[in-house]
This record gives C-alpha cells, sequence and structure tokens, in this order.
C-alpha cells in the first residue's frame, strides 16, 4: 500500500510542472461589470462579478454574484413604493465559438437565486426566488488578457409565471 502511495506521488510531481508548460492560455477568468433587471419583476439595477474556469477550449463552468445598486420607486394610489434589488447569485455551463482572433461568442445556462423586495406604505414583501437562467452573449479581447462582454441571460422563477432580463457589460479580466 505504501509503495502505490509513493508510485502515485512520483507520477503527479512529474505530471503537474508538465501539464503547467503545455497551459499557454489562461483558463480561468473574472468579470465586474453593471446589470439591468427588467420584466415581470421590477426594473432595477446591480453590480455583477463573475468567477469562470475554461474547461476546454468551447466550454466554461462560472458562477456570478450581483450587489443591488439601482432601485425602483413608484407611486401607487399616493402611496410611494420602492423596489430593491438586494441580490442574486447564479452557476452556468458555457458554450463559446470563437468568431477571429479577438471575438467570441456564447450560450449560457444554470440556476440561481434572487433577492428582490417591494416596499409599499411600509410594507415589505420579497419578490425574488429562485429561477433557471439562460442567455447569450459576446465577449472582444481588448488586449493582453483584458476584454469586455455584453450579455444578455432571461430568468424563469419557479414561482408563478414570472419572467425577467438581465443585461450586462463588463470588463472581463482573464488569469
Amino acid at each position: 500500500m505504501i509503495r502505490t502511495l509513493l508510485a502515485a506521488a512520483a507520477v503527479a510531481a512529474i505530471a503537474v510542472p508538465a501539464a503547467a508548460q503545455t497551459a499557454s492560455e489562461p483558463r480561468g477568468y473574472g468579470t465586474l461589470g453593471y446589470t439591468h433587471l427588467e420584466g415581470d419583476t421590477p426594473s432595477v439595477g446591480a453590480v455583477t462579478g463573475r468567477l469562470g474556469v475554461d474547461v476546454l477550449p468551447w466550454l466554461a463552468v462560472e458562477t456570478e454574484a450581483s450587489i443591488g445598486v439601482k432601485d425602483n420607486k413608484f407611486d401607487i394610489a399616493g402611496a410611494e413604493g420602492t423596489n430593491e434589488h438586494q441580490w442574486d447569485a447564479a452557476g452556468y455551463v458555457v458554450g463559446k465559438i470563437p468568431v477571429g482572433d479577438r471575438f467570441s461568442v456564447f450560450a449560457r445556462g444554470g440556476y440561481g437565486h434572487t433577492e428582490l423586495t417591494r416596499t409599499v406604505a411600509g410594507s415589505e414583501t420579497d419578490i425574488g426566488g429562485d429561477s433557471w437562467n439562460y442567455g447569450a452573449g459576446a465577449e472582444m479581447a481588448l488586449g493582453g488578457n483584458t476584454g469586455v462582454r455584453a450579455d444578455w441571460t432571461r430568468r424563469d422563477f419557479r414561482e408563478g409565471d414570472v419572467k425577467a432580463d438581465a443585461y450586462s457589460l463588463s470588463l472581463v479580466r482573464r488569469f
């Protein structure tokens, strides 16, 4: 048993530097940008960050998290109200297709949770929830490991027949 473990450790010690030498492209990426959410839910805005890993040249997995920064104020029969985006988080599988050296398009699908709060006359109601998410977008490399990304994502909430569209514009950094 000890010989098997030592042999496995020796093979791993040799394989890791060899794999590192063959990796010429960055595999991880992060984005930071603004997301506008509208649809059956209120029109609100958030700062969104993503972390992802390119599993294959055409396939990635990514997570995202947003914090609300723009509320929606409204008036119902003289009572003031506010729709507030608290936060959201989601995980995605992303399929990518390069279109030239600096441009690519992608489609993504995943599952997420959105926390929205509606306040009317001092009474709060949670209007977010869990959702199946899908969408598409494009990314353009600016130079080095930096780029820009624009995307659209539909959120189909599990409760009721509520849908929302999220439009994002982000700065991308590959590492």
